[in-house]
């Protein structure tokens, strides 16, 4: 069976469309409709129905996706291995996590990580949209929430506590609040309605200390991220709610309001299950667990 049209085959059948799976292998709609006629023609089996909406395996192509998916891991895997010495990582490895995280914690660490490992090659991808881990448009991930695919591998890095912070700037001007009934008089920052948020009750700044049946405060600001928040914070702009990395990453906040808590959330470390041997990967984890752990997290 000719390797190149297996390995359109079952780009196709990841994405259920020929253009998408194009756009992924760099090949116009049309090489990748013709490479899989020829395939369906060679087999003698139709492995795709063909839908206005979409594509949908038969039962033919069912079987032969999940046959070229484990092939696929399997090469994945031996490419790994066969990219690292026995005695030190090497090798490409592609981090992928949140503009927040990626830029205010991840990256000023990495100085440490290269010297320690100058084999290996990373790049980093900020993106608040979770890139496919199982299309390998990054090795690992580092996510504000568990994967949802069943072939990815997840290991819990940390939990995040959300709570209240504001400049010295802000507070010389603005005063100290000392209850959460003051932050109704004062200058608050919130995700907009375009965030990607994590998880629920993320704007909990602008209900803390009231009554379910209150009206909620008004924002003088919304972001759709939580960095453009903490950029925001930082200038003095006004009161926000920010994850604890932040503020110890920052050093120049202060909190407000220490009794009250706001939502947590836990940060995972993934990866597919193909690359689970991978030594790159192993030494990156280990680095991220031995830094948060000198975090305090």
């Amino acid at each position: 069976m000719d390797w190149d049209k297996l390995r359109i085959f079952h780009a196709v059948a990841e994405v259920g469309s020929f253009t998408h799976a194009g756009e992924t292998l760099h090949l116009s709609q049309s090489a990748v409709s013709r490479q899989i006629s020829a395939l369906e023609e060679s087999l003698g089996v139709t492995l795709f129905h063909r839908h206005a909406r979409g594509l949908i395996l038969t039962e033919q192509g069912e079987l032969l996706h999940k046959t070229a998916h484990d092939m696929l891991g399997r090469l994945t895997m031996t490419v790994a291995q066969i990219s690292e010495s026995r005695e030190r990582p090497q090798g490409p490895l592609k981090v992928t996590t949140t503009v927040a995280f990626g830029s205010v914690w991840l990256t000023p660490r990495m100085k440490e990580f290269l010297e320690r490992y100058p084999d290996i090659e990373v790049s980093v991808v900020l993106s608040d949209e979770e890139l496919d881990l199982s299309m390998r448009e990054a090795d690992v991930a580092i996510r504000m929430s568990p994967p949802k695919q069943p072939d990815l591998v997840q290991r819990l890095l940390m939990t995040m506590h959300y709570q209240i912070f504001a400049s010295p700037d802000y507070i010389k001007k603005h005063g100290m609040p000392k209850t959460a009934d003051d932050l109704d008089a004062h200058d608050l920052i919130t995700y907009g309605r375009d965030a990607q948020l994590p998880a629920r009750n993320l704007n909990w700044i602008l209900t803390a200390g009231k009554d379910k049946d209150t009206p909620p405060r008004d924002a003088i600001l919304k972001v759709n991220n939580v960095y453009g928040i903490f950029r925001a914070v930082q200038n003095g702009i006004g009161i926000g709610s920010l994850p604890d990395y932040m503020s110890n990453e920052a050093r120049d906040l202060v909190r407000i309001l220490p009794e009250l808590e706001g939502p947590t959330l836990e940060t995972y470390f993934v990866y597919p299950e193909e690359l689970r041997h991978s030594k790159r990967i192993t030494v990156f984890r280990d680095f991220l667990l031995h830094k948060i752990s000198e975090s305090g997290y």
